[in-house]
């Protein structure tokens, strides 16, 4: 019987986060977003209101003093000296990673700008920002790298909780008006890369 879970390999998730970040860059190099890129925007965006309280809770883990605590505190209960040693590393790397990636796509900047901007009628929630550079997601990054550097660590029956978590930050970004969908799938892919790596090369 297979099993319904286990823990990924740092190699392979770093391979896919590269090429979800390469076809994300792709897709987003253009003058105005996608038509595609805006229904799906809007189909998240407009979701009901009273999901802003549920989503707001795990958005919380792409801020970069919360998502590092929550990584450190889950490497602590583990008694994982090297899963901290990764988290702080996926941390600081996340901060280097995201601003390289904006000056490689500094080409687009100007249409890959924050919904308030770029989605006419987006819906803000919170206190989103309405203009500004979104392209990836800062939040996704480091949410997902730390997933990434966790999910290798955890029991097999729990390796799905960083996963769904990073999903619903994911979700969350674009439902609060932060985010296009290509600035949360290079934020998911640029977080799996940096997690693979730190990964592989810490442990």
């Amino acid at each position: 019987m297979l099993a319904i879970s286990s823990r990924p390999a740092p190699f392979a998730l770093a391979a896919l986060g590269a090429m979800l970040l390469a076809v994300s860059t792709v897709w987003a190099r253009h003058d105005t977003i996608h038509t595609w890129e805006r229904r799906a925007f809007r189909a998240i965006n407009n979701l009901p209101e009273w999901l802003y309280a549920p989503l707001w809770v795990p958005m919380q883990l792409g801020n970069l003093v919360v998502g590092t605590l929550a990584g450190l505190t889950v490497a602590w209960v583990l008694g994982e000296v090297a899963i901290a040693i990764a988290v702080v590393f996926a941390t600081l790397s996340k901060l280097l990673v995201e601003r390289v990636i904006r000056r490689w796509t500094a080409a687009f900047v100007a249409a890959r700008q924050r919904p308030g901007t770029s989605e006419p009628g987006a819906i803000l929630r919170g206190d989103v920002p309405a203009s500004g550079a979104s392209f990836p997601s800062g939040h996704v990054i480091l949410a997902a790298a730390i997933a990434t550097v966790l999910s290798t660590a955890l029991p097999a029956g729990w390796v799905w909780v960083p996963w769904l978590l990073t999903v619903l930050v994911m979700l969350g970004r674009v439902y609060v008006g932060a985010h296009n969908p290509l600035d949360v799938t290079a934020g998911l892919g640029a977080g799996l890369l940096i997690g693979g790596v730190v990964d592989v090369l810490l442990r």
